[in-house]
């Protein structure tokens, strides 16, 4: 479970969260609001990209703080950009790149590369030029690099908002195929009707906390 406790972020003299106390526990939980409610600042911290100016977040009992090593074993984060994440020149390297830094063996690395590629039809992409991908293969490849690494949950930034339709079909079925837990930050509502829970933050502030049904409607009629 994910905690957060009386929670507040700043950045210098802007406050961007107000003392947000959560937990997080269903498997698919989805966080909207407009542009600049703070709800990608409440997605960083989540795995410790950022840190809580005043209150404390936790990961399975690890505060993000003191912790953030295990955490980000924990919670893998898929950026908007996929270009932002992917860091290696061809497919396999960069899905190999994390494995490595924790010191897991060739075979081990080799079995979850092939065991990815196969599951997101893939495989013939192997050592294909990363930058040649299209943007959903970008964006698949991206969500891969996180899952190689087994995290107990994800957090996904808005991941398909730079997808055609084509693709964020694509991109949808993926995530809701994960077994993992994921907190998905998105502005594509239709991607959330039989989500678990949707949490709306408004003004740095946690505005609606509740089912897809309820949710929803309450942050058309608060951005009307």
């Amino acid at each position: 479970m994910i905690t957060l406790s009386n929670v507040s972020l700043a950045f210098g003299d802007h406050a961007v969260l107000h003392d947000i106390s959560l937990s997080l526990s269903e498997r698919r939980i989805a966080v909207i609001g407009a542009n600049g409610s703070g709800k990608s600042s409440f997605g960083r911290l989540l795995n410790g990209l950022a840190a809580p100016s005043s209150g404390t977040v936790s990961v399975d009992g690890h505060d993000t703080k003191k912790d953030g090593k295990s955490v980000r074993s924990l919670v893998g984060f898929v950026f908007q950009n996929p270009d932002n994440q992917i860091v290696f020149p061809v497919v396999e390297e960069d899905l190999a790149f994390g494995m490595k830094n924790l010191g897991l063996d060739k075979a081990t690395i080799a079995t979850r590369i092939t065991d990815v590629l196969t599951r997101y039809d893939m495989t013939h992409l192997r050592e294909h030029p990363a930058h040649l991908l299209s943007g959903g293969q970008k964006q698949l490849l991206a969500i891969s690099g996180v899952l190689v690494m087994e995290p107990n949950y994800l957090v996904l930034d808005e991941p398909t908002t730079l997808l055609d339709l084509r693709n964020k079909r694509r991109i949808t079925r993926a995530l809701n195929a994960l077994q993992q837990t994921i907190i998905h930050i998105t502005h594509d509502l239709d991607q959330i009707n039989d989500y678990d829970r949707v949490i709306v933050i408004d003004e740095g502030r946690v505005a609606c906390d509740d089912t897809p049904a309820k949710a929803i409607p309450f942050y058309q009629e608060l951005m009307a």
